[in-house]
């Protein structure tokens, strides 16, 4: 039985996409190390009549969840975002690269999760900077980490729709 070469696991799985997570984990970083260099905290910058660049710090999770906690969310978050973050990269491991949208999905979620977690571990809160609104309400602020991982979700559900072979395949197993 001959071993499966790591030149194969990335050039035939997922993993090949993991350049794409670098990609996004680098622009996140970027973009919040310019909000912290460039604004003080709390300041707002109004871009568009719906969108303010804010600098914010959020010590909790999405919308700011246990944000108001002791400090043990600091932890508490930091591994979820390590799990959760090699549980991506196995999933990319076993995904093969044919299966693009799925791939795409997994790379920009592990990229916000680990943009998130380096803020996390570094800071003890994540740098939130997007701020839409609508009149006087205000949407929770959130950053480049977040919109990956929002956006690898949503094509996740979509790649669960319109897969055609994964329906296929299962409806032919359940009529043996």
């Amino acid at each position: 039985m001959r071993l499966f070469s790591v030149k194969k696991l990335f050039s035939e799985t997922g993993l090949s996409w993991l350049w794409l997570t670098i990609l996004f984990v680098v622009i996140d970083q970027i973009t919040k190390q310019w909000v912290a260099n460039t604004f003080d905290y709390r300041e707002t910058l109004a871009v568009l009549p719906f969108f303010n660049l804010t600098y914010v710090h959020n010590p909790g999770a999405a919308f700011s969840f246990l944000a108001d906690q002791g400090g043990w969310q600091r932890w508490f978050f930091t591994a979820i975002a390590s799990i959760a973050s090699i549980i991506f990269i196995v999933w990319m491991a076993k995904t093969p690269k044919q299966q693009r949208l799925l791939c795409i999905a997994f790379a920009l979620i592990l990229s916000g999760a680990v943009g998130n977690l380096i803020d996390r571990a570094m800071f003890g809160y994540v740098i939130d900077f997007l701020d839409f609104y609508w009149g006087d309400k205000h949407f929770a602020a959130f950053n480049i980490a977040d919109s990956a991982i929002f956006v690898g979700a949503a094509l996740m559900i979509f790649e669960s729709f319109t897969n055609k072979e994964t329906t296929t395949e299962e409806s032919t197993e359940v009529s043996k």
